[in-house]
């Protein structure tokens, strides 16, 4: 934590009171490809286990989410220019500058639109606008390869915000309330060798499997993580929340067996998710 934020966050009851709202900025990519069989388009989430501690022992979940992460702040005093003083949610995302911050709350809706002036810049000085690092770490950590630009191409779609501020999951700001932004891009794979690779990574490898590489992680001194991916026809899962009310799909929803994070529908079309609006 540099020396502003010190002084920001001890400088009395009153201030950290003050940004008391943690704001979560982040991307979502709708990653595509064409099945390399039969050229039905399927969409690629990232599927992840990750072991919780319970009172009756270790508890492995796993939950399929659309890739993407945190926006990297680019220049932090252009920013606070701009939105006023914040304080980064943990040590991790301040030495990563990642948009993961606590601003007061009256300062909001200042922040949002902070957010969707810089999203409009194909090269904003401040905020990173391009989906590109988070997918390449997110691809690494599945699929143990080096994803290159000329892979994929990539296009903007919209951007959502959540309404009502809700308490967030993330381990380093566990059940802190937290407003959410996520830009979302369309990631089209254009490289045949790679679907091959995205494609059979789903099939071959289960959830046990996956649930069994996570204790493994752990017992190695790591957190207790395994990536794959999880390949889904495109149509079936869209019809599959078109089916379903608006309101249950503000949560995780099981599909074939397969947790979905509350997050997927924000990366199909034409499907309304009400806790989320649409700018």
């Amino acid at each position: 934590m540099n020396r502003k934020e010190s002084e920001i966050l001890n400088s009395g009851i009153g201030a950290t009171r003050k940004l008391s709202l943690r704001v979560s900025v982040a991307t979502l990519a709708k990653v595509i490809f064409e099945h390399p069989r039969d050229g039905e388009l399927m969409l690629a989430l990232e599927r992840k286990a990750t072991l919780h501690e319970a009172k009756t022992g270790g508890l492995v979940e796993v939950k399929s989410q659309p890739f993407g992460g945190a926006i990297s702040i680019k220049k932090l005093s252009m920013m606070r220019d701009s939105i006023g003083n914040f304080h980064f949610d943990s040590e991790r995302s301040r030495s990563e500058q990642d948009f993961r911050i606590f601003i007061c709350p009256s300062d909001r809706e200042l922040v949002r639109e902070f957010c969707i002036q810089h999203f409009s810049r194909v090269d904003s000085p401040v905020l990173e606008t391009d989906p590109g690092r988070e997918l390449a770490e997110e691809f690494s950590d599945a699929l143990g390869i080096n994803l290159k630009p000329e892979q994929y191409f990539q296009k903007p779609i919209t951007t959502f915000v959540e309404d009502d501020p809700a308490p967030t999951e993330n381990i380093h700001a566990k059940g802190v309330l937290t407003a959410r932004v996520y830009r979302v891009f369309e990631v089209r794979i254009v490289d045949s060798s790679l679907t091959h690779i995205l494609m059979t990574n789903s099939e071959s490898l289960s959830h046990q499997d996956l649930c069994r590489l996570a204790l493994v992680d752990v017992r190695d001194g790591r957190k207790g993580r395994a990536n794959a991916i999880l390949a889904l026809p495109l149509k079936r899962i869209t019809d599959h929340y078109l089916s379903m009310s608006p309101e249950k799909r503000n949560v995780p929803v099981l599909f074939e067996n397969n947790w979905l994070d509350e997050t997927v529908p924000l990366v199909l079309e034409d499907i309304t998710v009400p806790k989320y609006q649409r700018l």
